[in-house]
């Protein structure tokens, strides 16, 4: 069975980074991943549907136009079941807080460690897929 991630990020080079660093997963069918450049095309894709669908979203806090919060905030209201991990280059005590209060399921630093990044995606996925 493939899972969608879908990760939103104004960044150029997240594509090419994620799909390098999910390389293995990838190919392997496991996974599939599905890119917005903004919260308002993140949830344009959501409400249109992925295949297959997004069971994870990993989205970035400063962007411009929605902030990731802001997205989140929306994504809480309209999918609250759907798991979202907060990644920001802004560890700081407020923006955590503010994350985990909206909603998100967690939150993570840039620069992100990949290895702790695919263990807690997967541990994420296996308690929604529990549920």
């Amino acid at each position: 069975m493939t899972l969608g991630i879908l990760v939103v990020d104004d960044e150029p080079d997240i594509e090419d980074l994620f799909r390098q660093r999910f390389r293995a997963e990838l190919r392997r069918g496991e996974l599939a991943l599905h890119f917005a450049s903004s919260g308002e095309e993140a949830l344009e894709c959501l409400s249109t549907g992925l295949q297959p669908e997004a069971v994870l979203v990993l989205s970035d806090i400063n962007m411009p136009g929605m902030s990731g919060l802001d997205f989140l905030q929306r994504l809480r209201a309209d999918a609250p079941q759907v798991p979202v991990i907060m990644v920001t280059a802004y560890g700081d005590t407020e923006n955590r807080q503010r994350a985990l209060d909206i909603g998100a399921t967690e939150l993570v630093t840039k620069p992100v460690d990949f290895v702790a990044l695919k263990k807690l995606v997967q541990s994420v996925i296996v308690q929604k897929t529990a549920a």
